[in-house]
């Protein structure tokens, strides 16, 4: 399965968050609640049934239910452990977070998370794809700079060019394949705790347009980054964080 086949079975599956009887405005909170989630919020009138209660399905299968005053209690939740129990109610169903038509400044923000994060815990592999290589020469200190960090390797993917240059620090893998020039990824492998893997990939849809997904799911992060390496003939790990 490619990335770009990854980034679809992620968007065909989509869960529906139905809010039974709502009062006004509480769709619409819903709504802008769960704007960057892969999730449909849609309303339904019943007669003589509760009221602002949602309910959670995928594919017509319940997941779990609760009371929506208890979703939008809290004005700033996160995907921490600290948020609240309901609210960690639904997130805990919600593996990856899901946009649409994000630009390449968006796109940018979203990547230093990740970089920020492998920087942060210094250990295990970073790999990026950067599609063309005027893009990679946009983050060549950043990456030079990720690259020199003791205990973390980093990979870069771009299509062939007579421009590439070496980046100190960084392996180079110049591939021609669609994937490489379509879509956009970020993988952190967490070094030595899967708690720490994180992976941003978006296929470019339209020129400058991107949709796709980021995750915070080690088995998500596994697979993308066991893609890359099976794929593009990456060195086994070897127990070494050091570079490969």
């Amino acid at each position: 399965m490619s990335l770009m086949d990854l980034v679809a079975g992620v968007e065909g599956a989509e869960k529906t968050l139905t809010a039974f009887n709502p009062e006004d405005g509480v769709l619409e909170e819903l709504r802008e609640r769960f704007a960057d989630r892969n999730l449909a919020v849609v309303a339904r009138t019943t007669l003589g049934g509760p009221r602002n209660f949602v309910v959670l399905s995928h594919r017509g299968s319940f997941v779990t239910a609760l009371d929506a005053a208890e979703l939008l209690r809290d004005d700033s939740p996160d995907a921490s452990e600290s948020a609240p129990t309901a609210y960690r109610s639904i997130l805990d169903h919600l593996d990856e977070t899901t946009f649409t038509s994000y630009d390449r400044r968006r796109m940018l923000a979203a990547s230093r998370e990740i970089e920020d994060r492998a920087w942060r815990v210094g250990e295990g592999s970073l790999h990026a794809g950067f599609q063309a290589v005027e893009h990679l020469e946009r983050q060549r200190e950043t990456y030079e700079r990720l690259g020199g960090r003791d205990g973390l390797s980093v990979h870069a993917y771009v299509r062939p060019s007579a421009r590439v240059r070496s980046v100190e620090n960084v392996r180079l893998h110049l591939e021609r394949s669609a994937e490489i020039r379509d879509t956009w990824f970020v993988a952190f492998d967490g070094g030595s705790e899967a708690d720490n893997r994180c992976a941003l990939l978006a296929e470019e849809r339209d020129p400058g347009r991107f949709y796709g997904f980021w995750t915070y799911d080690p088995d998500t992060v596994e697979y993308v980054i066991d893609h890359l390496r099976t794929s593009y003939a990456l060195p086994e790990p070897d127990g070494d964080a050091g570079r490969c």
